[in-house]
């Protein structure tokens, strides 16, 4: 089996090339290698751009450094492949107010390029969404708040309810129209492929940042002693997915390929406010963490749980690690690898924010 994976030395990729390299399979890593994600995050060296492909490479996965943008190479390394796995992406919200023009050509046309590769060499294909395709307004309005998260009944959301409530961004835009080319080509080329909306992936080989990844910024700055910002009350809820749970889907989906949109998440075992998960990583470190909060940022969803049923039901797919367990081991993972990040500017940075205080 030959599988290219777009995005493949990235966070969620990573797992995924990770997962059928695992099983044997020949993977191609498709990425562009882009940094400029990473230079928003001053905790970072610049060798943690290149941490996920040199591991790839030690695992034996090609590497293909290219973009999603450029149609003829990409329909050039799918050949001979048996199975796309979609997973580069622009996925900041922030990013997508300030570069529309790089959240357009990077989202929706890369997508489209993605799809016609599939549909000229007659492949299954899989590709992510958001769970902001449902935009905030609807599901924001329908929330009580406890003490620690905010609540809704019922719990989960399906692939039933209605889209792109309220106000989007770029970001709501693109990730939409990626599901409508999907189903066209499905419908029209009877491809045999499938759209994630995914709801808080994390674990080990993350660098989230303030954009994106907000699990492993959180436990970054926990871990190092650095200020951590919460936008809102932190009582925003989601029900957090496992990378590797995650990468289990793309699998899934190849064995049993029946095409359509699916709403993934962890579900109802997997829920967690972002105050609670801030305690949970206090718990796991045994140190106190320095929070502080700002207004909430525009076109945020406060609370998403996911009923992945359809999917499930489709492929035998069920989510396997509870947020203590993957936690951990995302922790576990930043201790053993404080090479990636940067003393000199942790240092400054908290001065400033002292100095703010």
């Amino acid at each position: 089996m030959k599988v290219l994976v777009t995005g493949g030395c990235g966070f969620l990729g990573f797992h995924v090339c990770s997962y059928f390299r695992d099983q044997g399979a020949e993977v191609i890593a498709y990425d562009n290698l882009a940094k400029h994600e990473f230079a928003r995050n001053p905790y970072m060296r610049p060798a943690a751009r290149d941490y996920n492909r040199l591991q790839l490479e030690a695992k034996g996965v090609q590497i293909v450094a290219e973009d999603i943008r450029n149609k003829e190479a990409l329909v050039d390394y799918t050949s001979g492949c048996d199975y796309i796995c979609h997973t580069a992406a622009q996925p900041a919200m922030t990013i997508s107010w300030e570069n529309p023009e790089l959240d357009f050509s990077t989202n929706t046309r890369g997508t489209f390029n993605v799809l016609e590769a599939a549909r000229l060499h007659q492949l299954p294909v899989a590709i992510c969404s958001s769970i902001h395709t449902f935009g905030p307004d609807r599901i924001n309005a329908s929330l009580t708040e406890a003490e620690t998260r905010y609540e809704r009944n019922p719990i989960t959301i399906d692939e039933n309810e209605p889209l792109l409530q309220g106000s989007i961004t770029p970001l709501h835009a693109s990730k939409r129209s990626n599901e409508i080319y999907l189903q066209a080509y499905v419908d029209t080329y009877q491809l045999k492929a499938a759209c994630f909306r995914l709801t808080g992936i994390y674990g080990p080989n993350q660098f989230g940042g303030e954009d994106h990844g907000w699990v492993a910024n959180f436990a970054i700055r926990a871990m190092l002693g650095l200020p951590l910002t919460l936008f809102g009350t932190g009582k925003q809820l989601r029900d957090i997915l496992y990378a590797g749970d995650a990468a289990a889907a793309f699998g899934a989906f190849y064995q049993t390929p029946t095409p359509g949109i699916y709403n993934l998440g962890g579900g109802p075992a997997n829920m967690i406010s972002l105050l609670e998960c801030i305690d949970l990583i206090q718990e796991i470190l045994e140190q106190k963490a320095d929070v502080s909060f700002k207004e909430e940022r525009f076109g945020d969803l406060r609370y998403f749980v996911t009923d992945y049923a359809k999917f499930a039901q489709a492929t035998n797919w069920q989510p396997k690690v509870r947020p203590e367990q993957g936690v951990s081991q995302l922790i576990h993972w930043l201790q053993q690898t404080p090479d990636l990040f940067a003393p000199e500017i942790l240092t400054t940075e908290i001065v400033k924010t002292k100095e703010l205080a």
